[in-house]
């Protein structure tokens, strides 16, 4: 596979032009603070409006809405695990955000989507720990089962996005 069809980059995910961006949601959908906060704020009133139409999400799971005011078309809107120190399921729910996004990318026949650094945030997922997993997740399922998708994991720190670079460089 081309390692151009899994890039880190630094930046404000809410400003990717690309067919999609993933959203790192609360359970509720309807808007929070860090990346939810901003992605809600920039989409507009609309975003809230669709949200509430569709009863939450689950950890682990993924939904679909438009983009609205964003230059993405799409927002696929997933949620992480709260760490609870590695005992409640959190590494395989992290990687069921990744997985289940992509799969909704695909079936919606996307081919550009952006990730943020799910649960690094406020969920407190250990950065180094979310990457790992992340990357390989990510790896493993552009190669294996979506070979047209390309994914940019945007995030919002340099410290972040090294994480992400050295994961990332380990698969090479």
């Amino acid at each position: 596979m081309d390692r151009d069809r899994l890039l880190v980059t630094v930046g404000d995910i809410t400003c990717f032009v690309g067919d999609a961006i993933v959203n790192a949601a609360n359970p509720s959908l309807l808007g929070g603070g860090g990346v939810d906060g901003a992605i809600h704020r920039a989409a507009g009133p609309e975003l809230l409006a669709e949200c509430r139409t569709l009863g939450g999400c689950l950890p682990g799971q993924a939904k679909i809405t438009r983009g609205y005011r964003l230059p993405a078309r799409w927002i696929i809107h997933t949620v992480g695990p709260i760490w609870r120190g590695g005992q409640h399921h959190e590494e395989e729910l992290l990687a069921d955000c990744h997985r289940n996004s992509l799969a909704l990318a695909a079936q919606h026949g996307l081919q550009t989507l952006a990730f943020p650094a799910i649960s690094t945030g406020a969920y407190g997922f250990p950065v180094e720990r979310a990457s790992r997993i992340a990357v390989q997740t990510l790896w493993t399922d552009l190669t294996k089962t979506y070979p047209t998708l390309q994914v940019t994991l945007v995030c919002f720190s340099e410290a972040t996005a090294e994480h992400y670079c050295r994961a990332q460089a380990t698969l090479f």
